[in-house]
């Protein structure tokens, strides 16, 4: 007769990652509410507080852009032209004022940013909304930094004269690749600025609007 050995093995996990479906918080939320926010970027948890995906790096060019696929392109072509994105952030397909504002104050947290550049395609999204949000954001937060605007879509007209009649340093592009290195070259500017302990006043001639 053979007699039969059984070994017990025991197997530990020393780590584990896991990623939660942000949807489905309505039915999970005894789940949702083991997560640890002090383990998180503030920056990160303020952007979800207003539904802003928003993820920190480590470039000095500000982005806000309404969907994910176009905020890929947009720091594609901040690379391109020598520059480096300081965050992802999208707002999304329905962002209010208070939403845009919000994106401004977490952007202009980050002591790396010198430029910000915003790109939106308006389709379900108002650009003039866009507009009044980064018209509010700029007076609240008193920005210095160049924000380079490219909008298009929905009521741009209405955006642009939205942020001609502002009178602040609102930089309007057509053309996302001009807007990029307009981007870049400011950033650049700021930078040396800094560096150097000076301050630098952005002042925009009105016929640059027209």
């Amino acid at each position: 007769m053979q007699r039969m050995l059984m070994k017990v093995v025991t197997d530990f996990a020393l780590d584990a990652k896991m990623r939660f479906d942000d949807n489905a918080e309505f039915r999970q939320k005894d789940l949702f509410a083991l997560r640890d926010w002090s383990q998180e970027n503030m920056q990160e948890v303020e952007a979800a507080k207003f539904d802003l995906n928003y993820i920190a790096l480590d470039g000095s060019i500000g982005c806000m852009v309404n969907g994910a696929g176009l905020a890929m392109a947009t720091m594609d072509i901040i690379k391109l032209h020598g520059g480096d994105p300081a965050n992802f952030l999208d707002v999304g397909g329905g962002a209010t004022v208070d939403a845009v504002r919000e994106a401004f104050k977490i952007i202009t947290a980050d002591p790396k940013v010198h430029a910000i550049l915003v790109n939106i395609f308006g389709g379900i999204m108002r650009c003039d909304v866009i507009a009044e949000g980064i018209i509010a954001a700029a007076k609240e937060l008193n920005i210095k930094m160049p924000i380079i605007v490219r909008l298009q879509g929905t009521n741009v007209n209405e955006a642009k004269e939205l942020i001609k009649k502002s009178e602040l340093r609102i930089l309007p592009k057509d053309d996302l690749d001009e807007a990029a290195m307009l981007s870049v070259h400011l950033a650049q500017i700021v930078h040396l600025a800094r560096e150097a302990r000076l301050d630098v006043s952005f002042e925009i001639p009105p016929e640059y609007h027209i």
